[in-house]
């Protein structure tokens, strides 16, 4: 083969390996600007839920169930 085919061939490696690694930063980017604007589910919500539902949570209850959402994390 002649050196053209090889720089191509190598070439195209490398540009690959470049665009997944930008590319993988970049969507690490978006997605902890992602979380940081819609935040996973915390106390307040959690509280707001079951007054929706028509229940009265406890202290402990909201702690209940956040512990039990943290251990899947």
């Amino acid at each position: 083969m002649s050196i053209a085919i090889w720089l191509f061939i190598v070439l195209l490696v490398v540009a690959l390996l470049v665009g997944g690694a930008i590319g993988f930063f970049l969507a690490r980017a978006w997605f902890k600007k992602y979380l940081e604007k819609n935040p996973p589910v915390n106390e307040m919500m959690i509280r707001e839920m079951m007054r929706q539902m028509g229940r009265t949570p406890s202290e402990k209850q909201v702690r209940q169930i956040l512990a039990s959402m943290n251990q899947y994390k």
